[in-house]
Formats: structure tokens, C-alpha cells, sequence
């Protein structure tokens, strides 16, 4: 092969190596938003497939049309919820962070997944914005407890007012405070808590009755 031919040949691949190489991984993605906005991300490492399951295992997914999730970094519940909801449902992910959202938007093909930038407690615009009146469910992994002042509670009652009756607000925390912020909006309160996980999560469920 002609030498000109073989660098002709070695210039794309080296810029795709080049690219790849920029490319950054989930877990970069991951620690990259922790270190930039420490107050908005919860923990260094993504949740644990077993606290995943545990958290989405009551959700009713034939019943789901409008998920929520808050919070959703590099996808680590989003990819699980798009695997179980049907065809005709939709998953609006909320986070402050753009990095985030234009990661989601880049890595994950799926028409039903609608990546919003913007904050959690104006999550009743939002959600009208994209043509519903309520959710099914929403889930959140934010850190309540070091929250700015305010934004814990603000979160909480918005979340409350669009959960429809028999829906229900799903909480992850590595600080069992947060019970205190959803107490006042929801009839009932399931709780739990999982090892496999760092660090180890308490778990809520606020039932809308």
C-alpha cells in the first residue's frame, strides 16, 4: 500500500481514537457534576442495581403514563425506567445541571424520554409545558437535607400537587431528614433501607391517597 494511501487511511482513525478518547464515561460524567455542583448531587458513586430494583419495585408500570425523575445525572434509574414502562408512557428528567441533560439527550435514543433542564420545584410548569396535568410517579435522589433553605419544602409541595390521587412520590436519601420535608403533603409513608449500596440508602414511598 502506498504510503500516501496509508496515511490518508490513518488520519480518520486516529481522529475517532482522539474522539473516543474525549468521550467521557458515565462515572466521569458522574464524578465530574458531583465536583461541580456538590450541593445538587447526592453521592460520588451512581446507585446500585439493587437499590434500583428495590426502589422501582412498587410502581404500577402498566398503569404508567407520566414518570418523573429528579435529579438524573448520567441515567442510572433513567435507563431502568425506559426498560420498564410501556410504549405509549413518557419519563420527564429534571436536573439543574445542563452537563446532565445534554449527556441524557446525547447517550439515550428513546422518544419517550423528555430531558428538561430547569428545577425541581417547578416541576406542575414543566410537566404542562409537555401536555399533562399530573404524574404517576416521581422519583428523586436529590440531598434533601443540604438543599438551599427552602428549596427542600418547595420541592416537596410541588411534587404533592402533581401526583395524582393513588400515585406516589419515590425517595432515595443517604439522610433519613428528608422525611420531614414530605411528611406534610402525603397521606402515607413507606420506608426502607438498603445495605448494597455506597453509601447506604434510606428509602421512602409517599403514597398520594
Amino acid at each position: 500500500m502506498p504510503s500516501s494511501t496509508a496515511r490518508t487511511l490513518k488520519g480518520p482513525r486516529r481522529l475517532a481514537r482522539r474522539s473516543a478518547r474525549r468521550s467521557p464515561s458515565p462515572h466521569w460524567q458522574f464524578l465530574r457534576g458531583f465536583l461541580k455542583h456538590p450541593v445538587m448531587v447526592g453521592s460520588i458513586i451512581p446507585s446500585s442495581r439493587v437499590l434500583i430494583e428495590k426502589m422501582l419495585g412498587p410502581v404500577d408500570w402498566d398503569t404508567t403514563k407520566l414518570f418523573v425523575e429528579y435529579g438524573p445525572g448520567v441515567g442510572t434509574f433513567t435507563r431502568p425506567i425506559l426498560d420498564k414502562m410501556g410504549p405509549d408512557a413518557k419519563l420527564i428528567a429534571i436536573d439543574t445541571n445542563p452537563d446532565f441533560i445534554k449527556y441524557l439527550a446525547k447517550a439515550m435514543d428513546d422518544p419517550r424520554l423528555i430531558a428538561v433542564t430547569g428545577s425541581a420545584a417547578d416541576v406542575q410548569q414543566i410537566i404542562s409545558d409537555h401536555g399533562f396535568d399530573h404524574a404517576d410517579y416521581v422519583l428523586s435522589g436529590l440531598p434533601f437535607s443540604t438543599l438551599p433553605p427552602g428549596v427542600g419544602d418547595d420541592i416537596a409541595r410541588a411534587t404533592a400537587t402533581v401526583v395524582r390521587p393513588g400515585g406516589a412520590f419515590l425517595v432515595y436519601q443517604f439522610s433519613p431528614k428528608v422525611f420531614d420535608f414530605i411528611k406534610p403533603h402525603f397521606e402515607r409513608i413507606e420506608r426502607g433501607f438498603e445495605w448494597i449500596n455506597v453509601p447506604p440508602a434510606t428509602l421512602f414511598w409517599a403514597y398520594k391517597e
